[in-house]
């Protein structure tokens, strides 16, 4: 793999995460 893959696999994970984090924060508002 080279350096661009592995920037492009951290860009993909962060963004999932970001949106589970989104849907959670939507779904359960009363935690924040």
């Amino acid at each position: 793999m080279s350096l661009i893959d592995v920037m492009n696999a951290i860009a993909t994970a962060l963004g999932i995460v970001a949106v589970l984090f989104l849907l959670h924060a939507l779904i359960h508002p009363e935690k924040f």
